[in-house]
């Protein structure tokens, strides 16, 4: 019996035992239960050539049990995350995921696309730095 590669192969493989993979087209694409820190920034524009127009943007980032952060692009904004609390299992647009624990560490280049899922019964809590444009006042 051939099978159609794509969607259509998913039962099989959780019958085989190999789990069940996420798509892009299954994310949240809202975010429940997050809460943020107001963001601690330095303005990158006096501090190298290169950087102008650009600012670094700390936060601490909360996502209350049975919550999370919809898919979301990294575009422009590169991060690093240092996990302080919960088990947060991050999930991203080729089907790859990754659970993350406390004192546990990641980069996301701008060519990152995923999403955050909180599971566990206590809160997530990570702290998120990235670089960004600044906005223009309105």
């Amino acid at each position: 019996m051939k099978i159609p590669f794509g969607r259509s192969i998913i039962p099989l493989l959780a019958v085989l035992g190999f789990g069940a993979v996420a798509f892009a087209a299954d994310a949240p694409k809202g975010n429940v239960g997050l809460s943020s820190s107001n963001p601690t920034v330095v303005d990158l524009d006096s501090e190298f050539a290169q950087t102008a127009g650009l600012e670094l943007r700390m936060r601490v980032l909360t996502i209350a049990p049975g919550g999370h952060i919809g898919i979301h692009s990294h575009k422009g904004r590169p991060s690093v995350v240092y996990f302080i609390q919960g088990t947060d299992t991050v999930t991203r647009d080729d089907g790859t995921s990754h659970t993350f624990h406390p004192g546990d560490t990641t980069a996301e280049p701008g060519t990152t696309v995923h999403w955050h899922v909180n599971n566990g019964k206590d809160n997530v809590v990570f702290v998120a730095v990235d670089v960004l444009k600044k906005e223009t006042p309105k």
